[in-house]
């Protein structure tokens, strides 16, 4: 069972799942309720449009960063194109993100988790130096109880600390710094100067450092010992019954050499050691055992690196949501869904709210509403869907004659003493309506 630490205010439910909570709530008649989806659509559609707008930016300024590129530029970029080009994608990533109530994750955890591990008992090691940019972004830190198998039937229960979603966007240095490391471009995982983007669901905190395409992975000491003292344990008898033909082959060398002392110390009968056919058979002897023993245990060395990659791809590959240029696409569609439901829920809280509301009044309402209703505890984002309505101004036009004369107004107001004011549902229905159909001129709102 997950447990919570802290609020956030990412909303675990869709749009249309919200809308008809609201529709459900009884606050509204018949005909306002209408009214009130009326509205819901054209916003929807309206931050649909908007957020299309970001996605087209990213997508005509990516290409030259994305290691999956299947499309060409007509002109290579200069370098300050390139530059800029590199600083639009970053600010709209980190855009939609924050509009997606995603949290910007420390640099100080990822590098914590260096030094530790959670669920995959693996030595790692990620150099930093290799990145142009880097930024990780993540939503829903939660602590989970596990069941991990150790020996035999024995299971140990253990509490880890888990991020349910995480994004990473890396920019690695171009191939003249990996050139100076002495690194081989061919054998790296990675294209240089290229932007990886990676999202994925479920990640234990303290394995993050598995999603970098630059780790290294190797045994632990654990590991190393439970290799090694067997090796050493197996070595020993093969080198006693390997003894007497290495003796046989070290006075055989010392005869080459002039050097019968050393045969006499030695213990061995001379005949023996002039006979060729013993020489060779010990020779051939030493030279298969302990070259079987070599192949053996570098066939094991082989079997635990394998193993632990498998560990690493099957952790990865089923936790894996997106790369790169459909990161962008799905997170989108998230921060999309994020500014909707916000908007709705101030919307309809302002409307039905039997006496005028504060901001932080109007937070602390919303926030106990889901509560109540859906059993969740948000951290609710109130200042970004107030700055938003207060920002979508359109006519309210009852005939053509008005048209040019109407004037302009928020879809939300202060008073003097602070209090929030929306419009009703038909004038807001008629704002958002006007906003949508003049939505290719109405450029006003930056994204």
């Amino acid at each position: 069972m997950a447990v919570y630490e802290n609020r956030e205010a990412f909303i675990p439910y869709r749009r249309t799942d919200i809308i008809k909570l609201c529709l459900q709530d009884g606050q509204l008649s018949a005909a306002d309720a209408e009214k009130f989806q009326d509205f819901c659509q054209i916003l929807s559609a309206y931050y649909h449009f908007r957020f299309h707008k970001t996605l087209e930016i990213i997508k005509d300024n990516y290409v030259p960063f994305n290691p999956n590129a299947d499309v060409q530029p007509l002109t290579q970029p200069t370098f300050d194109q390139y530059d800029e080009m590199e600083s639009k994608v970053v600010d709209a990533f980190q855009h939609i993100l924050e509009r997606a109530n995603y949290i910007l994750l420390p640099e100080s955890i990822v590098q914590r988790a260096l030094g530790k591990k959670s669920l995959i008992d693996l030595k790692t090691q990620v150099d930093f130096d290799d990145f142009e940019r880097f930024c990780c972004y993540y939503q829903g830190d939660i602590n989970k109880k596990i069941s991990l198998k150790k020996f035999f039937f024995w299971q140990e229960e253990k509490t880890i600390n888990i991020l349910e979603r995480i994004v990473l966007l890396i920019k690695f240095k171009e191939a003249a710094y990996f050139r100076a490391k002495k690194v081989k471009i061919d054998e790296l995982n990675f294209t240089p100067g290229k932007m990886y983007v990676y999202f994925y669901k479920n990640i234990p905190k303290l394995d993050i450092d598995l999603l970098f395409p630059n780790v290294v992975t190797s045994m632990t000491w654990k590991d190393r010992l439970l290799f090694g003292i067997p090796a050493i344990g197996a070595a020993i008898p093969l080198v006693l019954k390997a003894l007497p033909n290495l003796l046989l082959l070290i006075a055989a060398i010392s005869l080459v050499f002039n050097a019968p002392l050393l045969v006499e110390s030695l213990d061995l009968e001379e005949h023996k050691v002039r006979d060729v056919m013993p020489i060779l058979v010990a020779t051939l002897s030493l030279g298969i055992a302990l070259g079987g023993f070599a192949f053996k245990q570098y066939t094991n060395y082989k079997n635990k690196k394998i193993k632990f990659q498998k560990d690493v791809t099957d952790t990865l590959f089923f936790k894996n949501l997106a790369n790169n240029a459909s990161v962008f696409q799905m997170l989108i569609d998230i921060a999309e869904e994020e500014e909707c439901k916000e908007i709705i829920l101030v919307y309809y809280h302002l409307l039905t709210s039997p006496t005028p509301l504060t901001p932080k009044q109007l937070d602390s309402r919303i926030e106990t509403w889901m509560e109540r209703k859906l059993g969740i505890t948000i951290n609710f984002d109130i200042q970004g869907p107030l700055n938003n309505l207060q920002d979508i101004r359109g006519k309210v036009i009852t005939n053509a004659e008005e048209a040019d004369i109407a004037p302009e107004m928020p879809l939300l107001s202060y008073d003097n003493q602070g209090f929030c004011h929306v419009l009703p549902l038909e004038d807001a229905r008629a704002v958002i309506d006007y906003v949508w159909d003049n939505a290719f001129l109405f450029n006003g709102i930056a994204l």
